[in-house]
């Protein structure tokens, strides 16, 4: 096996939506954006399954002293080996690499925030960091272009935080910050006993207007001329917005089971907005 057919594996098995937003793409964007999201699963899914923080946190540790390999051009891991290639082409700083491996070990480390700033910290090295680097594979032409994907990077991250609330709980992480929590009413207990009154359906709403309207500036954001070759993260977000719109729809529903789209959904969302932006 290739190191580009062990990213092709890796980003078809997780059944991402980030998977969806690339298959349109031009063959050389589409191995290297299909290898950083390898990279972005290896590094995650250390948080995920190594149950061990010491042994995960080692494990990361390996990662930082990959990503220094990568650096110097000698990768010994299959998804670093097929990244490699494209550093220097799509201007790809590894020190991106890094923070996104800063943003898994804020997750050994940390399972509350107190604040959406705090909250914000932390989505950026998971999120907005990963929306950085692929805005430079897609295309960008206009500095503007990188507050977008940050933004939308964000808006990503808080959708997720939003469809994962039960299941993240019973891990031991609540994301959602302390002061609105407080404010709503809401209690970690009540999320572990799966209580979705209407104090929890109010914070939700809350918080599903938040994304929303991150979505709406990272939109904003983006400059025309770089609309097109940005729609990988167009694609995105019509997959995300909708996930978000399921959700709201049937009245928050996240404490008891995972709500998904299906893969033909999300391939036509994928295609439409190809098509038609």
């Amino acid at each position: 096996m290739t190191p580009d057919d062990y990213c092709q594996q890796k980003a078809a098995q997780s059944g991402s939506s980030f998977y969806y937003s690339f298959l349109f793409l031009p063959a050389e964007r589409r191995r290297a954006i299909t290898a950083f999201y390898a990279f972005c699963r290896e590094v995650d899914d250390v948080v995920d399954e190594i149950h061990d923080p010491g042994v995960a946190s080692a494990k990361l540790q390996w990662w930082r002293e990959e990503v220094e390999r990568l650096k110097q051009n000698t990768p010994q891991h299959p998804v670093t080996q097929a990244l490699q290639p494209f550093i220097r082409g799509f201007n790809i700083d590894t020190q991106y690499l890094q923070l996104i491996i800063d943003g898994m070990q804020m997750d050994l480390e940390q399972t509350r925030y107190l604040d959406f700033d705090s909250l914000r910290k932390y989505c950026y090295h998971v999120a907005g960091v990963v929306g950085l680097v692929s805005a430079r594979i897609f295309g960008v032409t206009q500095p503007q272009t990188l507050q977008y994907a940050e933004t939308l990077g964000l808006a990503f991250q808080l959708t997720n935080i939003l469809r994962d609330v039960g299941e993240d709980a019973r891990q031991g992480r609540v994301y959602l910050p302390e002061q609105d929590m407080e404010r709503y009413g809401v209690t970690r207990a009540q999320l572990l006993r799966c209580e979705a009154n209407e104090s929890f359906r109010a914070l939700m709403q809350f918080e599903t207007e938040r994304a929303q309207a991150l979505y709406q500036q990272a939109f904003a954001l983006l400059p025309a001329e770089d609309k097109k070759a940005q729609r990988p993260g167009l694609i995105m977000a019509a997959i995300y917005r909708t996930l978000l719109d399921e959700i709201a729809r049937d009245n928050f529903p996240v404490l008891t089971h995972r709500v998904s789209l299906t893969p033909l959904r999300k391939l036509w969302l994928a295609w439409r907005t190809w098509v038609f932006g």
